[in-house]
């Protein structure tokens, strides 16, 4: 059921803009790929394409093997759910799951089953009689699903359908949406600003800006190993440290605000001059605040500028030396001593914690 997607030298211009610029892509059947990007990086225009609702300018766009490229949407029997449920509000919600299986000239037997099974499959059975106006936010967004799969597609195109969603209702469902995927084993593609969206739920990611591909890898692989500063900001937050190589000794040993650092993270060049300027991506939950910070590699004295109290952690920044500030994200626990605004600390981190970009 599930179909591979490929993509080569993609490119689209909307007047003298380039939306996207030659991108290739490979997409395995049954995977789970999630484009990531700030808005206008190119990420739904590709998503478009790919869907056959926007012709591109050049490159070409195969799905199981077969090019779509100048195919009509309705024929290249793709599922897509957008950011709006976009449901006919005179229909019932059968009506509106059950349209695309009409429109298909589908027997009426074989529609009253699929419509059923699709609404079980998003937890809406019982639901068939009421309208888009009957619904919430959330259950609109899951007779839209519905919709995008009562057909069996071989790839389901999601554009950014929980962006409209408050916090708790977008975690749910992008539980639903895995829970699908899993159970149905679908090529998924979905677009999407929200990190934290990409990384719950994706097998792959695909990070974009200016329409052009700068990392795609794994969740964990873009968190730990990103390539550049805009991955590395892009996908959660980070501390870059501006350093320089002193020596290596199995380790690598560099300048940092008057003190020594050993790395151990992946070094993506052989950094071996004592001239190179590097930058080291060191995450704030990485940073270890106080008396814990006993035995590690990198430990230094700091003053504490400002706290911020997230609920489950509490966020500190620390000055290092005379203007290095550390942003460090601590988790709260019972019982744990928090340090106070302006009160002196130590700050450490493991030398594994921290990769070279």
């Amino acid at each position: 059921m599930a179909a591979t997607i490929t993509v080569r030298g993609l490119t689209k211009r909307h007047g003298t803009v380039t939306a996207v610029s030659d991108l290739d892509l490979d997409i395995a059947a049954g995977e789970f790929v999630t484009v990531l990007g700030p808005s206008g990086c190119g990420k739904t225009t590709t998503l478009m394409c790919i869907a056959g609702f926007t012709l591109p300018d050049a490159g070409e766009i195969l799905v199981n093997g077969r090019s779509v490229v100048g195919l009509p949407a309705h024929k290249r029997q793709l599922g897509v759910v957008f950011q709006h449920a976009s449901l006919f509000p005179h229909m019932t919600v059968f009506e509106n799951v059950a349209f695309s299986l009409r429109m298909r000239d589908r027997p009426r037997v074989e529609v009253e089953e699929r419509v059923r099974d699709a609404l079980a499959m998003v937890r809406l059975s019982g639901f068939e009689r009421r309208r888009p106006s009957q619904l919430s936010g959330g259950q609109q967004q899951r007779v839209a699903l519905a919709r995008a799969l009562v057909f069996r597609p071989p790839v389901l195109l999601l554009d950014e359908p929980l962006a409209a969603l408050d916090l708790k209702l977008r975690q749910q469902l992008q539980a639903e949406i895995k829970r699908l995927h899993e159970e149905l084993g679908v090529t998924v593609v979905s677009v999407t600003h929200d990190q934290s969206e990409a990384l719950a739920i994706a097998d792959r990611i695909v990070v974009m800006k200016d329409g052009r591909i700068q990392q795609t890898g794994t969740p964990e692989e873009l968190y730990r190993y990103p390539v550049n500063a805009f991955v590395t900001q892009f996908i959660g937050e980070a501390n870059l440290l501006k350093a320089r190589v002193i020596r290596r000794e199995g380790a690598c040993v560099v300048a940092w605000v008057e003190n020594e650092l050993e790395v151990r993270g992946i070094m993506p060049h052989d950094h071996s001059d004592p001239r190179d300027e590097v930058t080291l991506v060191l995450r704030p939950e990485s940073i270890v605040v106080g008396e814990a910070c006993a035995g590690l590699a990198n430990a230094f004295a700091g003053v504490v500028e400002k706290t911020v109290y997230l609920g489950q952690a509490t966020r500190y920044h620390v000055r290092v030396g005379n203007a290095v500030s550390l942003v460090a994200e601590w988790q709260n626990r019972s019982g744990m001593a928090r340090a106070a605004r302006d009160e002196r600390v130590v700050v450490g981190w493991a030398a594994e914690d921290m990769v070279v970009l």
